[in-house]
């Protein structure tokens, strides 16, 4: 059995947090996001065969470097996860877009990231490392006190902190979730692997 999970928060400032206090991705790939997405509304208002083409070659290498990032991303989780003998805990990623609510502006990072793709890299990477990954309902992790277990949508006062309302704990909001997430890993690998009561 693992000894323990580490868990991963999936999101949009930061593609992905781990539980032991890792951000994988920050400030850098968010500025080639939205440059990416000012220079392909440049080239769609134009209309012409030449901005057609340059969209799609442009898209092609958007394509290659969101799968590079993920690549990076998955292979860093999951070789923490092999060094530290646990397994890997994520939220389920299906309906991630229906779920988060976001400002406009983020609604295009949001769509333009593959996050069906990371729970790929990191499923066959977890499975050829002989690590168990498990996906875990991600409802209210980030609300929810990783210390004490208090949820309130008022312990969120911002995007980036949490701040519990009834321990007092204050935490990076996405750190806090992915303890959480590593927390509900634990559970369900119990419940998964519990022998049944005849």
């Amino acid at each position: 059995d693992p000894a323990g999970f580490l868990g991963g928060d999936m999101g949009i400032v930061q593609i992905a947090t781990d539980s032991d206090g890792r951000v994988y991705t920050g400030a850098q790939l968010n500025s080639y996001r939205r440059r990416q997405i000012r220079l392909r509304a440049k080239l769609q208002a134009k209309k012409t065969e030449s901005a057609r083409r340059l969209l799609a070659k442009r898209s092609r290498r958007e394509s290659r470097h969101a799968a590079n990032v993920n690549h990076v991303i998955s292979k860093s989780i999951v070789a923490e996860a092999e060094r530290t003998s646990r397994g890997v805990a994520v939220e389920k990623l299906t309906g991630i877009r229906a779920r988060v609510r976001l400002r406009k502006p983020q609604r295009a990072a949001l769509h333009s990231w593959s996050f069906a793709q990371l729970g790929r890299f990191l499923t066959y990477k977890a499975r050829r490392a002989g690590i168990p990954l498990i996906q875990v309902d991600p409802r209210y992790t980030s609300q929810t006190c990783s210390r004490c277990g208090h949820r309130d949508r008022r312990n969120r006062p911002d995007q980036a902190t949490f701040c519990c309302r009834s321990c007092g704990v204050v935490a990076h909001a996405d750190v806090n979730a992915a303890v959480n997430i590593a927390a509900r890993g634990v559970d369900g690998w119990g419940a998964v692997n519990r022998p049944h009561v005849a």
